[in-house]
């Protein structure tokens, strides 16, 4: 039996959620889009979905969130083994170069700014659609 394919969005502004789970939606309808809202909810999530039925492919990440920032989750998912191969895209604000350098060293896929240009983060996924179909099993 096939797991469902899901992206868990770690993303605390209600209104960025929506309009990213609108534009994923019509990217694919076959992926579903689970939403936490805070680092410590994002790592509880993963750890809780290691059983079947849920097969996460994608995570986006913002930076700056409550209880715990989006670099200490993405630290704790490339370091953990069950979890380092799973794609992981920024999505965050935050402009600043020591930012997106720290993203990519810990092990980020891509990184895109918000306001979110619709457009790059489709390209971002299908960067990483394309990346991870050359080195590992299709995540998407």
């Amino acid at each position: 039996m096939e797991r469902n394919k899901t992206i868990l969005l770690v993303e605390d502004s209600e209104k960025d959620s929506e309009l990213i789970r609108m534009s994923l939606g019509e990217l694919d309808s076959s992926v579903t889009v689970e939403r936490v809202c805070d680092g410590v909810e994002a790592l509880e999530y993963m750890n809780l979905n290691k059983y079947p039925g849920k097969n996460i492919v994608l995570v986006l990440l913002d930076i700056k969130l409550p209880r715990m920032n989006g670099m200490e989750v993405l630290t704790k998912l490339k370091s953990d083994e069950t979890t380092r191969t799973i794609p992981v895209v920024m999505l965050t604000s935050s402009r600043e170069e020591r930012d997106l350098k720290d993203c990519y060293r810990l092990g980020a896929n891509a990184y895109v700014v918000k306001p979110v240009d619709f457009k790059e983060l489709f390209e971002a996924l299908r960067f990483t659609k394309e990346f991870w179909c050359r080195v590992n099993e299709i995540p998407l």
